[in-house]
């Protein structure tokens, strides 16, 4: 899934993405702490916002069964033939939601255990055991709830072997999955959301320059445990 688009307004293109987010609010500047990963980072997104855009939030299906086939017909198959799709809840289930009705292609999600309980994993839809399965969120930054939706996913005796997210914060999370066997495919990075955002004039110097600055620091720290 490495194909960069060559017209930003082209509805299948990365670089419109990067719009749509920008225009629905998507991407915000300040001071944000957001779990154990994300800490005094100064951009925050939230994707989950294409949910007050319908046609937004087809195009981005669009988009990414575009990327889709075009790395499952590699001749060195980037993603592996899938006959289910699984929504990280809640703000992968959206995306997930759109991208199944795009491809008809069954839904299913592992529904979070209740706090303080563990048991069996609980799959919400119709599968059988044996079936490979994409997940889908659209967000990651340490690769937790992707992981932890690998892991029960698998429990279940459905096999895992790529996710597919909107936005990867490059912070640990594709090296994480990498671990567990799972290739991690981003639409986009932040790093390119930002430079591209940027270019376009939409964001003041200062805060480009934090956040890349941030994205440097969070790099050098990964690259410690490589």
């Amino acid at each position: 899934m490495t194909r960069e688009p060559a017209d930003a307004t082209d509805p299948k293109s990365r670089l419109w993405l990067c719009d749509v987010l920008w225009q629905l609010g998507c991407v915000q500047f300040g001071d944000f702490t957001l779990g154990r990963t994300v800490r005094n980072s100064p951009v925050y997104l939230n994707p989950k916002l294409l949910i007050s855009s319908p046609s937004a939030l087809s195009r981005v299906a669009s988009l990414i069964d575009s990327e889709l086939e075009t790395a499952m017909a590699m001749r060195n198959q980037q993603v592996t033939p899938f006959e289910a799709i699984a929504g990280v809840p809640i703000g992968g289930l959206h995306v997930a939601t759109a991208l199944s009705l795009r491809t008809d292609v069954p839904l299913v999600y592992a529904r979070p255990d209740p706090p303080g309980q563990h048991g069996r994993p609980h799959i919400e839809g119709v599968y059988r055991p044996g079936q490979v399965t994409l997940i889908v969120d659209d967000l990651a930054a340490g690769g937790g709830s992707l992981v932890e939706t690998a892991t029960r996913l698998r429990q279940a005796a459905l096999v895992v072997r790529d996710a597919v997210v909107l936005v990867e914060r490059e912070q640990g999370a594709t090296r994480r999955l990498k671990e567990i066997g799972v290739r991690l495919h981003p639409i986009l990075t932040l790093d390119v959301l930002l430079n591209y955002l940027h270019n376009a004039g939409h964001i003041a110097q200062p805060d480009y320059e934090r956040s890349m600055e941030y994205l440097l620091r969070e790099g050098e720290a990964l690259s410690e445990f490589d």
